[in-house]
């Protein structure tokens, strides 16, 4: 999705900012690890194809993406953007009946970064970004059932669990924004700074 092509959001902990060419080469590193893979059910992918998904994503009015950075890192001048990178969010509108139901995904990649609280803000100021932009007003996640972190983190944000597929071996919960949870999620996020994204901006 172009929405946020020059879009950077910044929060205590972290960093978001749009899915560039240039992240390519650490995103691909990462998704050689067979535990990432296991946890967003992908398939490896060559660099040339993983430039390629970049791209159709960027294009796609269907998914958003941001690649999410350690603000401690990126606020370091010797330090470059791309070894900031820390995991990416995402939101999927494929709601056919409802284009206000966007799936939200976060990945967390760099195990130096877990266990901060990382996800957690990510998770609000990308819901907070998707309520404010995208008029969302129900967001749904899948998670593997193996992945109880994830599922804690996402009970704890107030998602609620909708069902269980043994099939899939996952579980999805669903959260409803209503003016109450708007205005809990507009407080926990008003530490928000939103600018214009450039390359290398600090």
């Amino acid at each position: 999705m172009r929405l946020n092509e020059q879009t950077l959001l910044e929060g205590h902990k972290v960093v978001l900012v749009p899915y560039k060419k240039y992240h390519v080469p650490r995103y691909h590193e990462w998704m050689k690890s067979p535990e990432l893979q296991q946890l967003t059910a992908s398939e490896p992918l060559t660099m040339d194809q993983e430039y390629e998904m970049q791209k159709s994503w960027h294009l796609d009015d269907n998914k958003l993406t941001f690649i999410v950075l350690d603000k401690v890192k990126w606020q370091d001048p010797d330090i470059s953007e791309e070894d900031s990178m820390c995991g990416d969010v995402n939101l999927f509108f494929n709601d056919a009946d409802d284009s206000s139901v966007a799936e939200i995904e976060i990945m967390i990649a760099e195990p130096s970064c877990r266990g901060k609280g990382f996800g957690k803000e990510v998770l609000l100021l990308m819901m907070q970004y998707g309520i404010s932009k995208l008029s969302v007003s129900k967001y749904v996640a899948k998670i593997g059932m193996e992945n109880q972190v994830s599922i804690k983190m996402f009970t704890k944000l107030g998602f609620s669990q909708v069902s269980i597929s043994e099939v899939f071996q996952e579980v999805t919960l669903d959260y409803r924004i209503t003016d109450e949870v708007k205005g809990q999620i507009a407080q926990q996020t008003s530490h928000m700074i939103t600018q214009q994204y450039a390359e290398n901006n600090r």
